[in-house]
């Protein structure tokens, strides 16, 4: 009760629950099922482009139902502390009990491949535009938070695609107005204290491509995409914005 009243006093509204172990379990369904639904359209992305139909426009469609559909958006990976991390506490517990959750562990496997495909199609992108490899283009990276707005880089999905063109030998800058610099990640060091670029669309010019990571509201994706040769949005954040060209991909 006293939990209650504390977050009765800044909250509109609270639901109790019998147990702290339910509270516990809501908290850890809710970020289940945001990670299988985002799972599942992240695989449909996949499927849907190579086909040639765009997964945006099938979502905004299929939003329209008044029942029995509630829209989840693909991206370039899942991010934060809560959604990427916490389903997989719930895999590890249910080992004691002998039970063995299939459908949280393919949802994990399909969400983590989503910056090698980020990268895998910036590379197919290239090749089919200006005929190069990975292997020395200049590539900027746009946003590194986890998501849209906030400058919390906890598990973004940017660090990893940053890991990946390096290994392919791709030079790569970043921008986002909420990260000035790159902190020190356990996993990714050798990124430490990497700075923001300016934003400055004359310089964007020698740049290869632009990934968009991260859809920021204060970015002027039209003045990115008259910019930069081949801009690949893995957000939909170009045409929200009214930004329609040939060089734009969403993905």
């Amino acid at each position: 009760m006293l939990a209650d009243a504390f977050y009765a006093s800044f909250v509109v509204q609270t639901v109790l629950v019998s147990t702290m172990a339910t509270a516990e379990a809501v908290k850890i369904t809710e970020n289940i099922f945001c990670a299988v639904n985002i799972a599942l359209v992240n695989e449909l992305k996949v499927i849907y482009r190579d086909m040639g139909v765009d997964i945006w426009e099938v979502i905004e469609a299929a939003k329209t139902k008044p029942f029995g559909f509630m829209p989840f958006y693909p991206g370039p990976g899942l991010g934060g502390h809560c959604v990427p991390i916490d389903p997989f506490y719930l895999t590890w517990k249910a080992r004691e009990f002998g039970t063995y959750t299939g459908f949280i562990a393919l949802a994990g496997e399909i969400n983590s491949a989503m910056p090698d495909y980020v990268v895998s199609q910036l590379a197919r992108e290239l090749d089919a535009r200006a005929r190069k490899g990975l292997n020395g283009v200049r590539v900027l990276v746009l946003g590194v938070a986890y998501k849209k707005n906030i400058g919390d880089v906890r598990e973004s999905p940017a660090f990893r695609i940053f890991k990946l063109l390096d290994s392919r030998k791709a030079d790569f800058d970043f921008y986002d107005p909420f990260v000035p610099e790159l902190p020190d990640m356990p996993e990714y060091p050798q990124f430490a204290g990497r700075k923001c670029v300016e934003w400055d669309p004359g310089a964007f010019a020698g740049y290869d491509a632009a990934v968009i990571i991260a859809d920021h509201d204060c970015v002027d994706y039209t003045g990115l995409a008259a910019s930069v040769p081949l801009v690949m949005d893995t957000r939909n954040a170009c045409v929200r914005a009214g930004a329609a060209a040939p060089n734009i991909v969403s993905f």
